[in-house]
């Protein structure tokens, strides 16, 4: 066990105990308003996605299955013109803009060259291919975006700097220069453009976008783009004069390829996710572009008062975090602020550079509620986790599908991850959404009063 800045945090076995990260394409096609999804798989994607997306679908879906069967598997058919037909087909019946191949495990393990069959298919068709591995050997269930989005940094427009234009101008025309020289505001106003040129990264709904935008705007700072965009064309430009910044804690390799291949300027601040974590993001943004934050802690408490009715359910209760989405260190900081006791935070996986500042925030969160430091656990090991959660006894068990029945029968009360994925929890205006999902296990009347956890052999409890 490691301990860092006063954090604890350990990794188990090394196993993601989470959703399938193809399931990624129930958002981002619906966000990407021109774009189409193939996932390539065998059968077993094809109920997962038939079965896991079925419920999240009110209109004609923009994606589809390619299933690889026993001659691909085998290597007897021609993977390149088979994508081809499949691709042909799209375009004739949808023509979309842009068509994103999803590869699953098994297009890994026979080491199907996606990357390499997308070019010439590109070229044969005439429209954008982007290849994004999302397998669940690889990785956790959000994960699936984040490789979407660092596949999409590469297709994105190289930023042309108009400040530094101008300046070549100025050289080159005296004339300019002068008037350039005697007017400062307008020189101040150009240097103040050029640094807020602000680009934030992450797939939300359009309401939720517009709000965080707004928030920006209310200090002066104007979003130059988003990544992605409704519309693949209007993928925002990039490069060394750009600033970004994440609105979610799963996008390291996207945050990873936008710094190293587009040499954007990364903003490191915690995720908006709260009245106090949104406050934090515009804090930083603000610090970092040179702009005097206004009104932030005014807004905030008057936030925190909409929200009292809620907060008097979950103050003093305590919630154990099993892992699953990703969210769990922004979702436990806020469940901290609320007056909430966590034991455990379990995570799939972390990148602790890109959660530097949303783990400082929990600290600091929990210093100032007077609450203990959680431990964090990196890829828990899930028969470890169920013997300490029948040691802590907790209020409420965030978890995964799998275990909500189990823990339910248990009398411990549940609510499945998957659900904070799909819900609004971004922007301050959305606390009293995440508090709604958080409290209504804790308001449904079970209707018995059995024991926690009654004796049970090893063997039961693995069962």
């Amino acid at each position: 066990m490691k301990t860092l800045e006063g954090l604890a945090f350990e990794c188990e076995t090394g196993n993601y105990h989470t959703f399938c990260p193809i399931s990624c394409v129930a958002w981002l096609y619906q966000k990407i308003e021109d774009s189409f999804f193939l996932v390539v798989g065998t059968k077993t994607c094809g109920y997962f996605l038939q079965n896991a997306l079925g419920v999240t679908i009110f209109a004609e879906p923009r994606y589809a299955m390619a299933e690889l069967e026993e001659g691909d598997i085998s290597a007897q058919l021609n993977d390149q013109k088979e994508l081809e037909r499949i691709c042909l087909r799209i375009k004739n019946d949808r023509n979309p803009s842009v068509i994103v191949w999803i590869g699953t495990c098994t297009t890994e393990i026979v080491k199907m060259d996606l990357e390499g069959i997308a070019p010439k298919v590109e070229k044969q068709i005439g429209i954008p291919i982007v290849v994004a591995r999302a397998n669940g050997l690889d990785y956790a269930f959000t994960q699936g975006e984040d490789t979407v989005l660092a596949a999409m940094v590469h297709r994105c427009p190289e930023y042309k700097d108009c400040n530094k234009n101008s300046k070549e101008q100025n050289k080159k025309s005296p004339e300019f220069e002068v008037q350039t020289i005697s007017n400062k505001e307008s020189s101040f106003d150009q240097n103040r453009l050029t640094r807020s040129n602000l680009v934030l990264f992450g797939s939300l709904p359009s309401s939720v976008a517009s709000q965080l935008s707004l928030e920006l705007k209310r200090q002066s700072i104007s979003v130059s783009g988003w990544l992605p965009s409704q519309k693949y064309s209007e993928l925002p430009g990039l490069g060394e004069n750009v600033y970004v910044c994440g609105v979610n804690p799963f996008l390291s390799r996207t945050a990873t390829t936008l710094m190293r291949r587009k040499r954007c300027q990364l903003i490191g601040a915690p995720f908006p996710i709260g009245p106090d974590g949104t406050r934090a993001w515009i804090e930083k943004i603000c610090s970092v572009l040179q702009v005097k934050a206004i009104g932030l802690e005014e807004r905030e408490n008057e936030l925190w008062k909409n929200v009292k009715d809620y907060l008097r359910v979950i103050e003093n209760k305590s919630v154990f975090f099993m892992g699953d989405n990703l969210l769990e260190i922004s979702l436990a900081r806020f469940s901290i602020r609320c007056g909430m006791i966590v034991y455990e935070i379990g995570i799939p996986y972390m990148d602790r550079r890109y959660q530097a500042a949303e783990l400082f925030l929990l600290q600091n969160t929990c210093q100032n509620m007077g609450t203990p430091l959680p431990r964090i656990v990196e890829k828990p090991d899930n028969y470890g986790q169920v013997q300490r959660i029948r040691e802590f006894i907790p209020n409420l068990a965030i978890t995964g599908m799998a275990h909500a029945n189990p823990l339910e029968a248990r009398n411990i009360d549940t609510k499945w991850s998957v659900e904070f994925t799909f819900a609004q929890i971004h922007g301050s205006s959305n606390a009293r959404a995440i508090l709604e999902l958080v409290t209504r296990p804790l308001r449904r009347d079970k209707g018995s009063s059995h024991s926690f956890f009654p004796s049970l052999s090893k063997q039961t409890m693995e069962c």
